[in-house]
């Protein structure tokens, strides 16, 4: 009867012992997963301020000098130019068209009369269109260099190889 008392003694210290053993292992790798969120977290945020830095900058310098060529429209463009060249109801529905996607459907003769736009109205939305394009590029640009940034920044915290 003692012999059992004893391997039964015996079997419950090891059964511990194994159980404390898996419960370090397990607390191991919390602290390894919590070590890796941390340099995953401080990765990101590297890359997410350094990309914001970049192509903030250059969204703002692109709206800047896109201003300033609308604010000199009326220098290359005189009432003596908009006097001269006119703008057709015609051109007005291609452009309008070309920006929604729409078709402008068949010409008319209503076409060929004068808008009531002036030349110089058209240089500048077409000034501001062209602005607004080009900092659209740059934030496209800069989102792709963001995520590509992002992938390289966390890949090797998470061991995986491109």
């Amino acid at each position: 009867m003692t012999l059992i008392s004893a391997a039964a003694v015996f079997g419950t210290i090891v059964y511990n012992k194994g159980r404390q053993v898996e419960g370090e292992k397990h607390i191991a790798y919390l602290a390894d997963q919590s070590a890796r969120t941390l340099k995953i977290a401080k990765a990101q945020q590297m890359v997410v301020t350094q990309t914001q830095i970049k192509y903030v900058d250059r969204i703002k310098t692109i709206i800047g000098k896109g201003e300033t060529i609308e604010k000199q429209v009326p220098i290359y463009i005189t009432q003596a130019d908009n006097a001269r060249f006119a703008v057709n109801i015609g051109f007005v529905r291609l452009y309008d068209a070309a920006w929604s996607g729409e078709d402008p459907g068949p010409a008319v003769d209503s076409d060929r009369e004068p808008a009531g736009v002036s030349f110089a109205q058209v240089a500048a939305v077409d000034a501001h269109n062209a602005t607004s394009c080009r900092a659209s590029r740059e934030l496209a640009l800069g989102l792709r260099e963001h995520y590509m940034r992002l992938q390289v920044a966390t890949n090797p915290i998470l061991g995986i190889v491109n």
